[in-house]
């Protein structure tokens, strides 16, 4: 019996995959937990349908992060910090406040967990942080730190 996987089936296949299985296994293990569906026509249309909206869905999100990435090279953002004097600040500069000042003065909104610091912000001065958009694409993006 050809069925189509709703779920990732270790030893069989991936979610989405067509395959042929006994038709045992399929109607006394697979069917009633809902791992699979019957490979009926209709439900091999659906899961073409599925799978074309998956792919332009991802090309949507990947020119997106490329459109971001283009917009991040070129901008300086400037974040201003508490500092005792002499270049110093109190504490570091955090992905959150860079995150902060990144959707304050550009609108885009950007995860703290996609802003990558190399080394602790502890100084006034221009620094590059890396920003991972996804789909293996990242971003410089120059920080400018100033002491309030």
């Amino acid at each position: 019996m050809k069925v189509i996987l709703l779920q990732d089936i270790r030893g069989k296949g991936k979610k989405g995959q067509m395959l042929e299985v006994s038709d045992g296994y399929a109607r006394n293990y697979m069917l009633p937990r809902k791992m699979a569906i019957e490979a009926t026509a209709d439900a091999v249309n659906t899961m073409r349908m599925n799978d074309k909206a998956a792919q332009e869905r991802i090309a949507r999100e990947k020119a997106e992060a490329m459109e971001i990435a283009g917009r991040l090279r070129a901008l300086v953002l400037t974040v201003n910090a508490k500092g005792g004097g002499n270049g110093r600040l109190f504490g570091s500069v955090t992905n959150q406040e860079i995150a902060d000042a990144l959707k304050a003065q550009t609108g885009i909104a950007l995860d703290k967990r996609k802003i990558q610091i190399a080394d602790p912000i502890k100084n006034v001065g221009t620094y590059t942080v890396t920003c991972k958009l996804g789909y293996e694409i990242s971003a410089p993006l120059t920080v400018k730190i100033q002491e309030v």
